[in-house]
């Protein structure tokens, strides 16, 4: 792909998460909208079906796979576009790995499972590590650092070391700051301004601000009217170093995208080893 950064399109298969919950629970609607997602130019497809809105609660593996695989099976069919599970599951994830899916994203950064490290080692595939304190029952009953930034990137260099240590490749590793999971409203904002704080690990840094409550708590705006504060996050977040960007509104945010891009592009500095990373890495391929 030509572009810089790439965009995730979300599909929550859930009755509950906290923006689209319930909308494409059906196998069809669901299909439906990740064709829609593809069509909008989506680079990859990121099927979840369990909400982890905060408070929620965690599913059967046998619900998870159930809402989950005749919809990831039915796309791959239908489409090329690059497909990720987000789960914490190893069971849901190997399914998904063998109906066709090419990515883990696990928000657990490989820790509530301890077979999806072998998992990840033995299919090869690319891994997201994200950042969270707690678990998403309980991650926002008052969480508190510290040291917000200092706190992130020990995390991250504790899982990348681990991570090496059991067998994933580096070059499979993208990592998320976890924005909105165990976060105050003022830690997701310092979060977005300082990325390039994580470039020092030299992955691929993706980010989820979709439609989060951050932006809702700016504009006093419910969640399906967050589309504008999410169009400048996303641009911020490119700004500030983000590579892959995880929304629900894959045609706007695409667009501001390019149009920001375009501008950057004129005052990129060709020695930064950020800008090489760019240039020369396939995110996930």
């Amino acid at each position: 792909m030509g572009q810089r950064t790439w965009i995730m399109g979300i599909l929550n298969v859930t009755p509950d998460s906290f923006s689209d919950g319930g909308l494409y629970l059906d196998k069809n609607k669901a299909v439906k909208r990740g064709l829609e997602l593809a069509e909008e130019d989506a680079d990859i497809i990121d099927i979840g079906g369990e909400s982890t809105r905060p408070g929620s609660n965690s599913i059967s593996t046998k619900e998870e796979l159930k809402r989950i695989i005749p919809v990831l099976s039915d796309l791959r069919e239908k489409t090329d576009t690059l497909i990720s599970v987000d789960t914490t599951k190893s069971e849901v994830a190997r399914a998904a790995l063998d109906h066709g899916a090419n990515i883990i994203n696990d928000i657990s950064a490989l820790r509530f499972d301890p077979q999806m490290t072998p998992l990840a080692v033995n299919k090869d595939v690319p891994v997201v590590l994200m950042h969270m304190k707690g678990t998403p029952k309980n991650m926002q009953t008052n969480p508190n650092y510290e040291d917000l930034l200092a706190e992130v990137k020990s995390f991250f260099k504790e899982r990348l070391e681990t991570a090496k240590t059991l067998g994933i490749k580096r070059e499979k590793i993208i990592i998320d700051p976890g924005i909105g999971f165990g976060k105050r409203h003022n830690d997701n904002l310092l979060l977005i301004k300082n990325l390039r704080a994580l470039e020092e690990f030299e992955r691929p840094i993706m980010i989820g601000i979709s439609r989060k409550s951050f932006i809702g708590k700016i504009l006093n705006l419910p969640v399906l009217e967050r589309i504008d504060g999410t169009i400048a996050s996303a641009v911020i977040s490119i700004i500030h170093g983000a590579h892959i960007l995880r929304v629900h509104d894959v045609a706007p945010i695409k667009r501001a995208v390019l149009v920001a891009e375009a501008i950057m592009e004129e005052n990129r500095n060709p020695d930064s080893s950020i800008n090489n990373m760019e240039k020369n890495y396939n995110y996930v391929c």
